[in-house]
Order: C-alpha cells, then structure tokens, then sequence
C-alpha cells in the first residue's frame, strides 16, 4: 500500500513538474504574453522583502504564484476555442450586408445550420411572446388567446402544448427549462414541463412583464397597477412589493451585470430598482412619449430604449447620458441584444439588427427582414446565430451570422448537458445562491474594506439607530391606519361623550348617597333618649 501510495505521490509530482515547465513556456512565448494581461488577478506583485511575518510572506508568495498559473492556464487554453465569430463582410463598397436576405443565407450555409431556419404558422392564437431557455436549447411560446408550448427547437421535439382559455400577457422560464412561469388574464402561474400546474401566485395579479433573476432566483414582474414585485422561487416567500406611482408598465429589462430591475413608463422615465429600496435608486428621463421596450447589452454597461415617438436612444449607465441616436420607421416594440452586442428590434413588419450600435453611430443595420404580420416580440438565442420573433400569426426563427456566443462554459451554461448534469447544476445553483441583499447598482462593493476611524463609526452608528427606531416609530402610526377617517372620528367622540356623560352620572350618585347617609346619621343623633335625664340642665339665658 505505502508503495504505491509513493508512486502515485511521484506521479503527481511529475505532473506538477510538468505543468510548471508549461507555464514558463507560456510566460515566455509573445503570443500568449499578450494575452496573459486580459487574465492577471493580481496588477502589480507585493513585495515580500519588507515582510518580517514568515507566515505572511509565504502566503502571499504562495498566492501571487497560483494566480499568474491561473493566468497562464488560462491564457493557453484559448488555443483549444476553435470557435471564432463570423459576421457577413461586404465584398466591396458598394455592397451592402442589410441587402442579404433569409434566403440567400440558406444556399451558402450547411444543412444543420439551414435547419435553424424555421417558421410556425399559428394564425387563430396569437400574437405570440416567447423565451429561450439559459442553455438556448429550449423554447417557450405563448400566444394572448391562451395557446402554451414548450419543445427542443434544435431536434423539433415537443415538450407540452395545453390551452390556459385565458389571456396569456408574458411567458418566462425559470432556473432551467423543467419550470416556467405565466403571466395570464389575472395571475401568474409555474407550470412545470409537462403542464401541470405547480403554484399559483395570487400576489402578483393583472401582470404585463416579468424577468427572472438566474442567480437569486427572483421573479420580478411588474402589471397594470404599477406595483413591482419580487418572489423567492427556491422558497415560496413573497420578498417584495414596491408601488412605483408611475402607472402601468409594459417595459421591463434585467441588467445582467447587477441584477438591477429596469422599468419603461408611460411619462417618457426609466426607473432602475433593487429589492431592498422602496424607491428608485435612478430615475431617467429617456423619451418624451411613452417607453415600449428596453434592452440592455451582457456588460451592464449601456441600455437601448425606443419610445412612442419613434426614436432610438443609447444610454451609457455608467453616468446614465445618450451615446446615440436612431430612427425607426416605426416606435420598437421589442429589443434585444445578443451576445456578441448585436441590437435586434422589431416595429411592426420590419425587423432590424444593428451591428456595434453602442460604440459608433451607425448609418445603416446590420441585417433588415420583412414580416409578412407585426411583430410582438423578440429574443436572441444564447450560443447560436438565431433570432427567434413571435408575431401576431405564428413565430419564426431568423438566422443572423455573428450573434451568439460560439464558446460556452459547462461549468455555468451547458446546452447538451444531461440529465444527471442538470440535477447536480441545480444543486450548485442552490448552494451557491446570492441573498436579495447584495443587490446594489457597485456590486464590488462588496469587496470593499470599511477604512474609516471609529469616531466616524460610531456616528454611522447612531445615525443608523435613529433611521430604525424612526421606522419603528412609523411602523407604529401605520398600525393606526384607517382609524382617522372621518366617520370613524365622530363615532370616537360619540362614544367618549357618552362615557364621561356616564362618569358624571355615576359622580352625582355617590355624592347623593353619602349626603343621604349624613342625614341619616345627622337625625339619629337628635332622637331622644331615656339616658337624657341624667345630663346636666343646660343654662338658659334670661332676656
């Protein structure tokens, strides 16, 4: 056994031995010295000399040693991603690539490809929302008449197909793609891949959007009423419900960066909320008409808006001002950017996709398609070159070169993971999830150590003592709420006017009753007695 336990102990050692040799020669080799900058954890190496802690110089050596191997790990392993994006190029300058049509695609492409090309004909149900699963594998699509569908749209395989006989408003899945949320006529419900009905969230009624938070696993959905909420899919609880006083809502978007929560309004704003503030934490102004539809790019760094006054706006959140501006024949009903920053939108019939439209401003789209109805939304699929547009009659699934991501991680998204995969994922996942309370617009603040001197401390402190007994305070005067109408007033009074009417007339009777009693008491005493001849004869004056 101690053999070969020396053995193996000889072989990881050599392979240790090996795997270092590698790394000098991927610290040495140009090519991947350039690309080591894009993965260095650590900017500038401490210096250990002035150290005299041996424990601390040995763990911050051993520290700096592991992240340059992590850097240079990384940096060879780009030599196994043979996937690199492709974009349609114009062969001069008089051609353009928004001229190339679906059709043209399909001749040069391969058969697998060409099979992503696809249209559903449902002319009685729609108009049709849709969702892709996380991975891109699965799609969902529900129609406003009440038609739901869920299907493997690689392979054509479908999941479920059930009539809700209600108003379907939005469709979103969760987590993966075994649950998924409706928002219908009244409330939202989760249904699972079969269709059977999971749960019923009676909180959140006459809902027009939702967006579900992969990593805190919150659905966020906001109606008619103009009231946000937020519920804990993982353990049923309510979290949150904020009134935006802003009216109804029929954008929303989540920033992917920060899990910020935006909202497009009727009054032209963009509100940007988190779960732990009751108000939002930015208002913008965006459109002078009404917002239709929001996207915002895998960066969190800047948001596309289109309003009712048929304007396209880029916005830089970072310091929240317009980068550009664009047109559309039509105010966008819907907005989606890809992966790789393509800008995809439908208004009306006509589809565009805008290539780099947040970096420069841009004279022509990408790509252009004309529907043969109007569109109602619009997603790119995660990993694929697919743009998939539900519209009133049916859905259909564009091919758009350069969209999607070609290398993915399986260690966060796999889109061929199995069965045994997708369990374990769903366990890590809820290991490893993040409390609403993290959600600020810096989520590196987190990271941030609280240098400041105890006085200042201590004054936060009090301040902070203040803020909670203030709320205690107000939680107090809410628990009165209701009970200073005016009717309710006057009742009080009527009620406290008999009562002391009741004391006084109580008052009076005990003071009759002693009086009485004096009396009685009074009269006795002048009652003659048999004893009375035994007093003194008193002196009576002579007039």
């Amino acid at each position: 056994f101690h053999t070969k336990m020396e053995k193996l102990q000889s072989r990881d050692r050599e392979r240790d031995k090996e795997e270092h040799r590698k790394n000098v020669l991927a610290l040495k080799d140009p090519n991947l010295k350039r690309r080591l900058k894009y993965y260095k954890r650590i900017k500038n190496k401490p210096d250990t000399k002035s150290v005299r802690n041996k424990k601390l110089k040995h763990i911050l050596k051993s520290q700096t040693s592991k992240a340059e191997r992590a850097a240079a790990k990384a940096a060879r392993a780009e030599l196994l991603l043979l996937e690199d994006p492709g974009f349609l190029e114009p062969e001069g300058d008089l051609e353009k690539t928004y001229k190339v049509k679906q059709k043209d695609i399909l001749k040069q492409v391969d058969v697998a490809s060409a099979s992503k090309h696809f249209e559903l004909s449902l002319d009685q149900l729609g108009p049709y929302h849709i969702d892709y699963s996380r991975n891109g594998r699965f799609l969902l699509i529900g129609g406003k008449k009440g038609h739901l569908a869920t299907f493997d749209w690689t392979t054509k395989r479908l999941g479920c197909e059930f009539q809700v006989r209600e108003t379907v408003r939005d469709v979103q899945y969760l987590h993966h793609e075994l649950m998924f949320a409706v928002a219908q006529k009244e409330y939202v419900y989760i249904y699972d891949n079969s269709g059977t009905e999971l749960h019923q969230l009676k909180q959140h009624n006459r809902v027009n959007k939702m967006v579900f938070l992969p990593y805190h696993f919150l659905l966020a959905t906001i109606g008619e009423y103009g009231i946000l909420r937020y519920h804990d899919v993982s353990t049923g609880d309510y979290l949150a419900n904020y009134r935006t006083k802003l009216g109804s809502c029929d954008a929303m978007a989540l920033n992917p960066y920060n899990a910020i929560v935006h909202t497009g309004h009727y009054n032209g704003t963009v509100a940007l909320w988190s779960p732990n503030v009751k108000t939002p934490l930015v208002k913008m102004q965006c459109h002078r008409g009404a917002v239709r539809s929001i996207a915002i790019d895998q960066g969190g760094y800047h948001m596309a808006t289109s309003g009712m006054d048929a304007q396209l706006r880029i916005w830089d959140i970072r310091n929240y001002k317009p980068v550009h501006e664009y047109f559309t024949p039509r105010p966008a009903d819907a907005m989606d950017m890809s992966q790789r920053g393509l800008l995809g939108l439908v208004a009306g019939k006509d589809v565009q996709i805008w290539k780099e439209a947040v970096k420069v401003k841009q004279k022509a789209p990408y790509m252009q398609h004309r529907l043969k109805f109007d569109g109602s939304s619009l997603q790119f699929c995660p990993f694929e070159d697919v743009l998939g547009v539900g519209h009133a009659k049916g859905f259909i699934s564009l091919l758009v070169p350069g969209a999607g991501e070609p290398n993915y991680d399986a260690l966060e998204v796999n889109p061929y993971q199995t069965k045994k995969q997708r369990q374990e994922s769903e366990v890590k996942q809820l290991l490893e999830k993040i409390p609403a309370d993290v959600i600020t617009l810096d989520p590196t603040d987190i990271l941030h150590v609280d240098r400041a001197d105890t006085e200042t401390i201590q004054k936060e402190r009090q301040l902070e003592k203040e803020a909670n007994l203030a709320f205690k305070r107000e939680k107090e005067m809410q628990k009165t709420r209701g009970k200073t109408a005016p009717h309710k007033l006057a009742k009080k009074r009527q009620v406290e006017k008999e009562r002391k009417k009741r004391e006084l007339a109580r008052a009076r009777m005990i003071a009759k009753m002693e009086e009485e009693k004096k009396t009685k008491v009074e009269e006795e005493s002048k009652t003659p007695s048999a004893l009375d001849r035994f007093k003194a004869p008193s002196k009576r004056r002579k007039h």
